[in-house]
């Protein structure tokens, strides 16, 4: 596994329960997608009973064609995404760089936030037939090209203002000491005000929201992986005391970091 892809894996909740009931691939993108898209994935299961799937997103939009037809857009999501899956099927997914569908809008990105579309919602009533080929299509490259196709029909010139927004998300992941906002909009060499306006047209939720998601996903990760001193990881994740941390992680996965780590636990017993 590469380095991006194990950076993609923090974002699964449970992660050995979800190894244990689907198979996630990940693919790249052709080169004239790269300044909107990050990559391809691709989710195959084949289950005897329902798995309900828990995951702290990354704050993009993903457009994906499901075994039954389901073709929809996803945008960030502030909380956790859980989907349901059953029986057998498959999910190809198109990963939105961050801003990387503004160009493909006729607003600011901050309008899906919290919101699932249909297809047609967004590209136009001709990309139901693009959806069902997409979905009919049992080899997996080729139904990639499919959807491809919809992405370049549309044709938007790439925008500079991704690359700049695109570059902030990943400086906040890679960099744990990137904690406040004030920080992120100096690196930025814009004002925090400028900053928050940028982040709702392209990225669609807040720089503030987008630093507390990857700490929130780092600590998953930590205690998921190892015994934890909560007091030091919420200092480690610039949190002033170790209440604040317990009631971000509370709030964005659902259960409080000690329940979360012991249930982690359970799933490898």
């Amino acid at each position: 596994m590469t380095g991006s892809e194990e950076a993609r894996q923090r974002a699964i909740l449970h992660p050995r329960t979800a190894a244990e009931r689907f198979r996630l691939e990940y693919a790249p993108v052709p080169p004239d997608l790269a300044p909107f898209l990050a990559g391809y994935w691709i989710l195959h299961w084949d289950l005897d009973a329902p798995h309900r799937q828990r995951v702290l997103t990354y704050p993009v939009v993903h457009l994906t064609f499901a075994t039954g037809g389901e073709a929809q857009v996803t945008g960030v999501v502030t909380d956790t995404f859980v989907r349901e899956i059953s029986g057998a099927g498959r999910v190809l997914g198109l990963r939105f760089r961050p801003g990387g569908i503004r160009p493909f809008l006729d607003g600011p990105v901050s309008a899906l936030t919290d919101r699932v579309l249909d297809i047609e919602d967004v590209f136009g009533p001709g990309a139901r037939t693009v959806a069902d080929a997409v979905v009919g299509e049992s080899d997996v490259p080729a139904a990639l090209e499919r959807a491809a196709a919809l992405l370049r029909a549309v044709g938007p010139a790439p925008d500079p203002a991704v690359d700049t927004v695109a570059g902030l998300v990943e400086a906040v992941d890679g960099d744990p000491e990137l904690l406040r906002t004030s920080q992120l909009a100096a690196l930025a060499g814009m004002s925090t005000r400028q900053l928050q306006r940028l982040f709702a047209e392209y990225v669609g939720i807040g720089p503030k929201r987008v630093i507390r998601r990857a700490r929130m996903q780092e600590a998953a990760a930590r205690a998921a992986t190892e015994p934890q001193d909560w007091a030091a990881l919420a200092a480690d994740l610039g949190y002033a005391d170790q209440a604040h941390f317990i009631r971000d992680f509370t709030a964005s996965v659902g259960i409080s970091p000690a329940q979360y780590a012991s249930s982690v636990r359970s799933d490898q017993s």
